[in-house]
């Protein structure tokens, strides 16, 4: 079952054209789609992604079965940048990530020389003992490159396109700090929100109007509850300063407009 043929080294070198570099998260693990474990690691990555220059695309939750897991992360490392996994590296009978990536891949995979000298020298320090768990922990897929865990010191991995890092949020955070430093980056992603103190309903149509004057900007609207019911904050974002401005503008212009009307019918 293995995947279009790729490199299985990590590419670092930095995007100097500005263009567009995009990401997907492959969640893994039955814990989260059970309930029993709710999710803290998508937002995080996600607004990680967005300040450091890249698009998160897409976001797939699999339960731990293999041809499931084969499936989402080929259709996903072809289609972006960089796919970030998170969970099912433990030491535990159900962690099948490693295993499946490097079936993924079609590479073998075996335990990693630096990852068992990283997880004896934790069990030294801990007093723990380097059992057959925790060597689990330290296999690897040939080629890949690992991603280093200063909390618990069992490591992620780097292969092709696609970063494997933990599920715990707090582990998967020094993890992503970690690579971090080597991923292509592209033009950031500017944004700005108006209160609109008015109605979602109110403008949609007048919002659809302006998004097509301003293709390259993306308009959206969130309705939320205050002091007045119901309310409306318009975001709108673009990788061009100028024309998010323009957007802003024309947004700004537009609910005075459309306030001054509700207050004249209201009168």
């Amino acid at each position: 079952m293995a995947g279009p043929k790729v490199s299985t080294m990590p590419n670092t070198k930095a995007d100097s054209d500005g263009g567009i570099v995009t990401a997907a998260i492959l969640v893994i693990g039955d814990e989260i789609l059970s309930g029993r474990t709710k999710d803290k690691n998508i937002g995080y990555i996600a607004e990680y992604l967005t300040n450091i220059g890249i698009d998160l695309k897409e976001v797939r939750v699999v339960a731990d079965e293999e041809a499931d897991i084969i499936a989402a992360l080929n259709a996903l490392r072809a289609r972006y940048t960089y796919v970030f996994t998170t969970g099912g590296i433990g030491p535990t009978h159900d962690d099948i990530t490693a295993d499946t990536v490097a079936k993924a891949f079609g590479v073998s995979i075996d335990y990693h020389p630096q990852a068992v000298a990283l997880m004896k020298a934790r069990v030294a320090e801990t007093g723990g003992v380097m059992n057959e768990a925790r060597m689990r922990m330290t296999r690897v897929p040939a080629g890949a490159e690992l991603v280093l865990n200063t909390v618990s010191a069992a490591p992620g991995f780097w292969i092709g396109n696609v970063i494997v890092m933990a599920g715990v949020p707090h582990i998967m955070q020094v993890m992503l700090d970690f690579v971090a430093p080597k991923l292509k980056t592209g033009a950031k992603m500017l944004s700005d929100s108006v209160r609109a103190d008015c109605r979602e309903g109110d403008i949609g149509t007048e919002l659809g109007e302006i998004a097509k004057k301003h293709p390259d900007v993306i308009i959206g609207s969130y309705p939320f509850m205050d002091e007045r019911g119901g309310n409306t904050n318009v975001v709108v974002r673009s990788r061009d300063a100028q024309k998010l401005a323009a957007a802003k503008s024309a947004v700004e212009a537009m609910l005075k407009r459309v306030r001054a009307e509700l207050a004249a019918g209201q009168a």
